[in-house]
This record gives structure tokens, C-alpha cells and sequence, in this order.
């Protein structure tokens, strides 16, 4: 999949041989359309989203495929609102031309998102962000992919409209994977599975038959990591995606989480228990040595690498209460950074480096909260019968976990911005339980 650069339309008219040759650059936008997300609520900026036109029935019927997938992406972060379509006073073929912009600003869209498809086997698409009331293009970019891939394509879109109007990176050309359960509580059945973000594309990596826990995918979403309980011990499994082979990593008798990878993938940290202890160790993926971390008489779990790969988030009982703790990656002196009332677990590091997400245990409620590194500036953003397992999306500004909202009740996976606004189900055919969010999808 190649993006590349489209020329504001006036331009592109004039243009026509060199669009086709693929080699025309973009010209900066004069237009400051921004969304401001640095402040605790945001008003959802209005923005339309109109179907895409197609050269060819089947080009149409795709491009209102591709419209839609964008308008759920932008909808679903909570910083857009996708305006109705019966709203829309302009047809997707009359966007092929520059927008009538008085026919938007009519319905108060701040930003109009437009495209043409221009062939639907392969997959070759042109789209273009504007700003209404500036009159300006402020993106446009050709993608190609194959037809198969159309909805990697459709969240592509959705994450430089984001990025454009945010200033951030998007979110949407992400996996999550997570352990999917079913079954009665004393029998459950899990099973490793995958799926897009918006919960499309669903796969199972493993069948039932065997227990398994904490998928773990790697920097360069090209394998898993879980554990699996095989006699005669639980094994860190290593799964390609790709094509489904699987490497067993060793077996570690007593481990209570799988593997956490390094932000270089080459490096496994993973918990062992041993003589009644539990400390941290990082695996050598090259090697497959063990290097012990920590070592003393205390439960040492959930290990979480900063981006830089230099620190160690992990959680600890040696003050006498689960609480966390940061170390240098190599091991050594740990410093503990949360203070607060309560019982604290599963720290998972921000890929931007600025806060550590974790769950808390609190008077009888769960509660998914932050903090900065260094133990400060403490927020809480959930509470629940159950809430557990954050993880972050690739660009730091959403956590997802799961929640149980009652004894004996349903599993089901939360996503919530970094704000404490904006929390939405994450839909899995069944239960679900210990996601893990990817990195953006080379």
C-alpha cells in the first residue's frame, strides 16, 4: 500500500499526464483548520464524509464501503461528528471537481472529506481533505492496494484526516489481540484472537483445546507471544501471523504472565516464579538465555518496557501491598511511584514516554487510571465491578482494557480516551478478556 501526495484540484485539472505518471507533490496548505485536543473535553468537530465516486459499479460500490469505515474511525474517537448524509446537498460525482463549499458551510461541516476509486481489482484510490469555511485543500493522497486490503485502506484514510486535524498520529490501521472466552465460569474455554480495531476481521490463533493466556504481538505486528498451558509445563509460544508457525520460546515452570517485548523486539521480559518468589527476567530472543531482573522475597510481575527500551514499569509486593515500581532495563535499584490508597497492578507504559497506565483496586471497585513516570499527577478514569489489563493505542491518546460489570457477568473489551472522556465498547463475537493493542501496521 503506497500513499502518495495529490496537487489541490485546480491544479491536478492542469495536471492530468503527470497525475497518471504518479509523480506529483503536494503544495502546503495555507488552510489552519486544527482541533485542539490538548484541553479535558473537546466539543467533536463536525466534519462530512461523503461516499466516494467510482469509475465502474463495482469502484462505486466500494468507495461507499471505504466512506463509511472512515466515517466509523473519526466517529468512534470521540474528536468527530460525522455529519448525516441525507444532509449532504452535493453528489459524490459532482466532488470529483472542486467542492461548492456554500453548499457545506450550509450544513456547518467544518472539513469534507472527498474521493474517487479508480480501479476495484487492484484497489487505487484518490481522496482529499478539505476546509470548508478556509476553501482550501489541506490533504490529499493516492493509495493503492490490493482489493482484499480495501479496509486497511479505508483506516489509512481515517488516520491522516486524523493526524491533519489533530496534529497527532491516527490509531485505526492497528490490531488488537485479546483472549476470547466462552463457556460456564468453572470450564471456560479460551482461545488467542485477533481482529482490526474496530473489531472487523476477526480470526481465532488457537482452537480450545488448550489453555492459553496473555497474547503478547510484537513491535512489528508479524508474530504473538502467549503462554500456553502444555504438560508437563506452561511454554511461551512465538506465533507468525502470517503464516501460522509456531515456536516454542522454552518452558518456565511457575510463570504468571507471558512475555512483554522490548521496543526493538529482541528481548522477552516475562515473571517466574521460584522457591516462592516471583521475579522478573529478560529472555534473549537471539540466544534464548535468561537474565534475571529482580530477585528477593516479593512477587514481581506485569513488566512493561518504556518506548526508549531504558526502563522497567513493573508491579511489586516488596513495600508489603502490590504497588509499582520503575528500574533501569538492565535491573538493579527500583523506585516506587505510586503512593495512593489502594492496591495497584499491570503498569503498561505510554508509547509517547508521558504516563504509565495501570489498574487500581480501591474499596471495592476496580478502576483503570495514569500517572506520570515519576508517580505524579495520578488520575483515575474508570471504576467497575472489574476492570483490567490497559493497553495503549499506538499513539498514546486512548487505553483500552476489559471489563466484568458484575459477578458472573459478561467480558467485554473498553476503549477511553487518555481524557477520561469518550469510553466505548470495543464488539468481540464473545467474551473477551487481556487485550493487547498494536503498533500502526507497516
Amino acid at each position: 500500500m503506497s500513499p502518495r501526495p495529490l496537487l489541490p484540484r485546480r491544479a491536478l485539472l492542469a495536471a492530468g499526464a503527470a497525475l497518471g505518471a504518479g509523480t506529483l507533490l503536494a503544495r502546503p496548505g495555507r488552510a489552519q483548520l486544527q482541533l485542539d485536543i490538548t484541553r479535558g473535553f473537546v466539543e467533536p468537530m463536525p466534519i462530512a464524509v461523503s461516499p466516494f465516486a467510482g469509475d465502474g459499479p463495482a469502484a462505486r460500490e466500494r468507495g461507499e464501503a471505504i466512506a463509511q469505515v472512515v466515517s466509523a474511525d473519526l466517529d468512534s474517537s470521540g474528536l468527530f461528528r460525522t455529519i448525516d448524509r441525507r444532509a449532504y446537498i452535493q453528489s459524490p460525482e459532482a466532488l470529483r471537481e472542486i467542492p461548492r463549499f456554500a453548499d457545506w458551510r450550509a450544513i456547518n461541516a467544518q472539513a469534507l472529506v472527498t474521493g474517487v476509486v479508480r480501479s476495484a481489482e487492484p484497489l487505487l484510490v484518490e481522496f482529499r481533505l478539505w476546509d470548508v469555511f478556509g476553501g482550501t485543500q489541506m490533504k490529499g493522497l493516492r493509495l493503492e492496494a490490493p482489493a482484499s486490503s480495501w479496509r486497511r485502506l479505508a483506516h489509512k484514510i481515517a488516520d491522516a484526516v486524523y493526524e491533519r486535524l489533530t496534529g497527532e498520529r491516527g490509531y485505526f490501521d492497528t490490531k488488537i489481540a485479546y483472549i476470547a472466552e466462552s463457556g460456564p465460569p468453572t470450564r471456560r474455554i479460551k482461545r488467542v484472537a485477533v481482529m482490526d480495531q474496530d473489531g472487523a476481521n476477526h480470526t481465532f490463533l488457537t482452537d480450545g483445546s488448550q489453555l492459553v493466556l496473555t497474547p503478547r504481538l510484537s513491535p512489528d505486528v508479524e508474530t504473538i507471544a502467549y503462554l500456553v498451558f502444555r504438560p508437563p509445563a506452561p511454554r511461551v509460544i512465538l506465533r507468525e501471523l502470517a503464516t501460522g508457525r509456531e515456536i516454542v520460546l522454552g518452558e518456565f515452570p511457575g510463570m504468571s504472565f507471558a512475555p512483554r517485548f522490548s521496543p526493538d523486539g529482541r528481548t522477552l521480559l516475562v515473571s517466574i516464579a521460584q522457591s516462592g518468589d516471583t521475579d522478573l527476567f529478560a529472555f534473549d530472543l537471539a540466544s534464548r538465555r535468561l537474565r534475571r531482573l529482580t530477585e528477593g522475597a516479593s512477587i514481581d510481575t506485569s513488566p512493561s518496557f518504556s518506548p526508549d527500551g531504558s526502563r522497567i514499569a513493573f508491579n511489586s509486593d516488596r513495600g508489603g501491598s502490590p504497588q509499582l515500581y520503575v528500574m533501569p532495563a538492565s535491573g538493579g535499584a527500583a523506585r516506587r511511584i505510586s503512593f495512593g490508597s489502594g492496591r495497584y497492578g499491570e503498569p503498561e507504559w505510554s508509547p509517547r514516554g508521558d504516563l504509565i497506565a495501570f489498574s487500581k483496586i480501591e474499596k471495592g471497585f476496580f478502576h483503570i487510571g495514569v500517572m506520570k513516570p515519576d508517580g505524579s499527577d495520578e488520575r483515575l478514569l474508570t471504576r467497575a465491578y472489574q476492570d483490567e489489563s490497559p493497553t495503549w493505542a499506538p499513539n498514546g491518546r486512548v487505553v483500552l482494557f476489559s471489563r466484568q460489570d458484575r459477578a458472573g457477568g459478561r467480558t467485554r473489551l473498553f476503549s477511553i480516551d487518555v481524557t477520561g472522556y469518550n469510553q466505548r465498547e470495543i464488539p468481540t463475537p464473545m467474551d473477551a478478556s487481556d487485550p493487547n493493542w498494536s503498533a500502526l501496521l507497516p
